[in-house]
């Protein structure tokens, strides 16, 4: 497993993690979401990371947003994406784990994320029903999580309120 690089997105950087949105999931939906959340009032400077190659090119995503548990302010991880010929080499939990590490630096408490059952356990992340936390759509319970940034502040019970863009 490779030694990734991560960092900020920055301006150079939309159109390549738009590229990796279309190249990862085939389709338009998560590309035009991530457009969509930049110009949205949940989006947090500094919580969209790359993971770059060698030559400083992003090739790998992650972006946490705004969003609320009940009533208590939260972040969502969606999208995650990395382009199909740097998938399982790490790239993604590098740019998960920077994300992550982001938002505690800004001192964010309580992460939710709609996902792979196997893959995001490995970043903390556990089963939000077993905190009572809900969506107002029906979900595999398995693939809503929820990770807890802060050991001083426990998951709060709720219905997730995700940003506008979601649709949700």
């Amino acid at each position: 497993m490779r030694n990734w690089n991560t960092r900020a997105e920055t301006g150079t950087d939309v159109p390549t993690i738009r590229d990796i949105d279309l190249a990862a999931f085939g389709r338009p939906a998560e590309a035009d979401l991530v457009d969509a959340l930049r110009a949205d009032t949940s989006w947090i400077d500094g919580l969209s990371l790359v993971a770059t190659d060698e030559h400083g090119t992003a090739v790998g995503h992650a972006l946490l947003t705004r969003c609320h548990i009940g009533d208590v302010p939260a972040l969502c991880l969606a999208p995650c994406a990395v382009l199909p010929a740097y998938q399982r080499t790490g790239a993604g939990s590098a740019a998960v784990r920077a994300a992550l590490d982001a938002a505690r630096g800004l001192g964010e408490r309580h992460v939710v994320v709609l996902g792979h059952p196997e893959y995001y356990p490995r970043f903390g992340f556990t089963r939000a029903s077993a905190h009572g936390i809900g969506l107002t759509v029906e979900v595999p319970d398995e693939a809503l999580m929820a990770l807890a940034l802060d050991a001083d502040h426990p998951l709060p019970a709720g219905t997730v309120r995700y940003a506008a863009p979601f649709g949700i």
